[in-house]
């Protein structure tokens, strides 16, 4: 097959999070089935490093219409292991700093995902499948209904739109319907939502199907209380509906060969190395060590999202154990201000590292023996299987991708790759946090569990497989 992968980040060229992840790493893993699959995403000039520019190739151009606007359109091409990536130019809309939360992100992604559309022609490539993830680009479904489904070239393509956070929808005035969108009236139901403008309800509406990052999650967006609105749409539509869970790439995501971690280690010597990364870690930020004191680690933006409000709920419990504990991450100001008062009330047990920074990342992996991630809502996440990987045993709620990736330890019987709580509260959190406390000093057992994670295929093998077999079934 030959397949389209549209989003608004891709690693390594440009990341903000898991999408840019799942776009680097997927169409990869697509490839090895024997498609063609190749990712197009904007060119982002002040984001995208010199030493990937420096291998684009310029295409061609040609002119977008979007409403009354006709905007210049550039396309690149770069090839990354074995992949044929495009990039979107535009200077107007996407020489900016930063990806996202400009003024004009509606008009700048409605550009961008109607210039995928108008591309195909400059690139020789009509896909079997557009896979359109999350908001950024759920209008190339509905675009491709509207304006282009006339054509021979484009009326076999099919299309899926991926959910990687159903939170962000992309909700504008009704005037963009005429002003930037450009879509005739028999077109607005497709994408009006209330008294406003929903791009996200749009993909859902014109799409062929509608995956999500884990089968939790595609059962957990029929609920109004994961679903931001979309519940109605998508339990009228609920034969779209598909759940496929995100891996990592283990080539990057690796112990024994990661670079930016104190000291190599595998399944079979992880005990001794991981005793050396903890080490060194707790000198770099000056805390103490003490084998007999576990580390627990969360790294994560720190938004309610996440579970941080349950974490301040019960911090000072938590801190009255004998553990260290080290946030990493950025996110909302009233977080940000709470864990540095917990590092002030407990200088000699607490970090809080407020950057996003991947090396201090591998680190804290490699060197915690308890990740923390108690997330009010989790589509997949991808920290509990890098956490997995590198030894550290997740404690966390069990939704979503989480529930799918991290099965509850049983001591009886061994199986079981963490701790586990269900209701959002933060006493039940804390209760999870206990049991892994007291499991961390029950060495077989731990070692058990450790290794339970650390030996899993998370790869994107499996995935792939998935995704591969929606596609076909969209011919079939």
């Amino acid at each position: 097959m030959k397949i389209l992968f549209v989003a608004s980040e891709a690693a390594p060229f440009v990341r903000s999070g898991g999408l840019g992840d799942v776009a680097g790493a997927l169409p990869k893993a697509l490839n090895k089935l024997g498609n063609d699959t190749r990712v197009i995403i904007p060119f982002y000039k002040d984001e995208i490093k010199d030493e990937y520019k420096d291998n684009f190739r310029f295409v061609a151009s040609t002119f977008v219409d979007l409403s009354w606007r006709r905007q210049y359109c550039g396309v690149y091409e770069a090839v990354y292991e074995g992949v044929t990536y495009y990039f979107i130019d535009n200077e107007y809309y996407f020489k900016r700093k930063g990806l996202y939360g400009h003024f004009d992100d509606g008009e700048r992604f409605a550009f961008f995902s109607k210039a995928v559309l108008e591309i195909l022609p400059l690139i020789d490539f009509y896909p079997d499948v557009l896979d359109a993830n999350d908001w950024q680009t759920a209008l190339c479904p509905v675009f491709l209904d509207v304006f282009y489904r006339f054509s021979d070239e484009y009326n076999h393509i099919k299309t899926a739109l991926t959910i990687h956070n159903i939170e962000f929808q992309g909700k504008y005035g009704d005037s963009l319907i005429g002003d930037i969108l450009g879509l005739p009236d028999w077109a607005r139901p497709l994408v009006m939502m209330g008294d406003s403008v929903n791009y996200m309800k749009g993909g859902i509406e014109s799409s062929n199907v509608v995956i999500t990052v884990s089968e939790t999650y595609s059962h957990e967006i029929l609920d109004p209380f994961f679903s931001y609105g979309l519940d109605s749409i998508l339990s009228d539509r609920v034969y779209k509906l598909h759940g496929v869970v995100n891996g990592i790439d283990e080539t990057i995501f690796d112990p024994a060969k990661d670079n930016k971690i104190f000291a190599n280690y595998s399944i079979k010597n992880y005990k001794a190395k991981k005793k050396e990364n903890k080490e060194n870690l707790l000198k770099m930020i000056d805390l103490p060590y003490d084998e007999k004191r576990p580390l627990i680690a969360m790294v994560s933006r720190l938004t309610e999202q996440k579970g941080f409000d349950l974490f301040a709920a019960v911090i000072d419990d938590i801190m009255r154990a004998d553990v260290n504990v080290v946030v990493l991450g950025t996110g909302d100001w009233k977080y940000e201000n709470m864990v540095s008062s917990v590092e002030e009330r407990y200088p000699n047990k607490f970090r809080a590292i407020k950057a996003f920074s991947g090396d201090m990342a591998s680190k804290l992996y490699a060197a915690s023996d308890i990740f923390l991630m108690p997330s009010k809502f989790e589509p997949c996440g991808l920290s509990q299987l890098i956490a997995m990987k590198y030894g550290s045993v997740p404690v966390v709620r069990e939704t979503g991708g989480l529930k799918d990736t991290v099965p509850a330890f049983n001591p009886e019987t061994g199986e079981g790759k963490g701790f586990t709580f269900k209701t959002y509260n933060a006493y039940d959190m804390l209760d999870a946090i206990w049991r892994a406390y007291a499991m961390f000093f029950e060495k077989d057992n731990w070692d058990k569990v450790v290794k339970n994670g650390m030996s899993s295929d998370f790869s994107w093998d499996a995935s792939a497989k998935k995704y591969n077999e929606i596609f076909k079934n969209l011919y079939e």
